[in-house]
């Protein structure tokens, strides 16, 4: 048999966790009515429904009435921003969002922008950290979101998002944060934070993939993106996804009960990989900071060569890691988030982000690194860029 090859890419996502799937499957078969039917199969739906929507709200400490399922993290993204512009657009059109976001807030804002909307960045340092100070010069009276994820997707930064909350809502706008690598690593809780809307995956925390849920603060007003039917209290059209919907409550579930322990795990794991390729592979960067980083994230730029030859290398040694967001991975222009820290495009297109899970094991970690040593000097032999040591360099 085959062996599989070791995963290293689980900011793209994630393997479906048995006590998730064991969960859902009864709402495959035995359990398959519509939430919206009127009847004892409908009945059965929305009890699970209800408790799922229970659960998944105390782990951020919400309302119940504050869940509302979606399809993802892209389609939380575009509800949030594409919601809250249209619902107070009288009031104004400016609107501050990182430049270091998901593709589905950048692009999302640039549609904006062709309505007439106003989209300004704020920056962000070598590390990937919002300027706090930079966010409070630019923010106006008709500023009516400022938008900033709480984890980066490619560097693994987390973000100061109490902090910037409390910068929007001295000002009066309404404030949202990405948590899809977030939620279920962190602990994360609504209230204390600040925000009023936040966007959530399952598929990243060892649930099934095509469900998340967006957090929308009771009283807030946002525009339906998907309208069609009277589900999710009349706010977003469309069948329920009761299965997907139980995957998630359940895989959030477990993560949360196990967060401490994943936490320190896979942090040991990125940090003997870190430490060691730092130390074993010349001409190399590591992206985005030591501290307030994703446990699970590791992203280097390797100078020289092309990320997508390492990544192509790695596949084939038995290594499956990212060259990027995995949203992006099939695009040939160097990372927005990398060149939004300060590197050049040339080193920003050799980076490789390595994202650990708590089913690798030190031994996969030590094996990856002595490939990649393998692999970065063979591509290194061929590039016509390699330098010797001691010129010029970036790294």
């Amino acid at each position: 048999m085959e062996k599989k090859p070791i995963y290293f890419d689980h900011a793209a996502t994630t393997p479906l966790c048995k006590e998730a799937l064991d969960k859902m499957l009864p709402y495959f078969s035995e359990v398959f009515g519509n939430p919206n039917s009127q009847h004892y199969y409908g009945r059965e739906s929305v009890k699970a429904v209800d408790e799922a929507r229970d659960s998944i709200a105390k782990i951020i400490n919400a309302k119940p009435n504050e869940v509302y399922f979606t399809s993802g993290g892209t389609e939380g993204d575009n509800w949030a921003l594409r919601g809250v512009a249209h619902a107070y657009k009288e009031k104004g059109k400016h609107i501050i969002i990182s430049p270091i976001e998901h593709a589905a807030m950048l692009t999302t804002a640039k549609a904006l922008k062709k309505e007439g909307f106003e989209i300004e960045y704020m920056k962000v340092d070598e590390f990937g950290f919002v300027d706090l100070e930079h966010l409070k010069s630019i923010i106006r009276k008709d500023t009516i979101f400022v938008g900033c994820m709480m984890a980066n997707n490619e560097v693994g930064t987390i973000e100061p998002i109490k902090e910037i909350a409390q910068i929007a809502h001295a000002n009066g706008s309404v404030m949202f944060t990405d948590a899809v690598q977030a939620a279920g690593v962190l602990k994360i809780d609504v209230k204390d934070l600040g925000v009023d809307l936040m966007s959530m995956s399952a598929h990243k925390i060892y649930g099934p993939k095509g469900v998340g849920a967006l957090y929308i603060r009771n009283g807030l007003k946002v525009e339906s993106i998907l309208t069609g039917g009277h589900q999710e209290r009349m706010k977003r059209g469309g069948t329920t996804n009761v299965a997907g919907i139980v995957g998630f409550s359940e895989a959030f579930r477990i993560a949360i009960r196990d967060i401490d322990k994943n936490f320190e795990y896979v942090s040991s794991l990125r940090d003997h990989f870190i430490d060691r390729v730092l130390s074993e592979v010349p001409f190399v960067k590591l992206n985005g900071p030591r501290e307030n980083r994703l446990p699970a994230n590791a992203d280097f730029s390797f100078q020289f060569i092309e990320g997508e030859s390492i990544l192509f290398s790695l596949d084939l040694a038995g290594i499956a890691v990212s060259s990027g967001s995995a949203c992006s991975s099939g695009s040939l222009e160097p990372s927005h988030v990398l060149l939004s820290l300060g590197l050049p495009e040339e080193l920003a297109h050799g980076s490789i982000r390595f994202s650990f899970g708590k089913h690798n094991t030190i031994e996969e970690v030590d094996y990856a690194v002595d490939v990649i040593k393998e692999s970065v000097q063979r591509l290194r032999e061929m590039s016509p860029l390699f330098k010797a040591e001691g010129e010029i360099k970036y790294v």
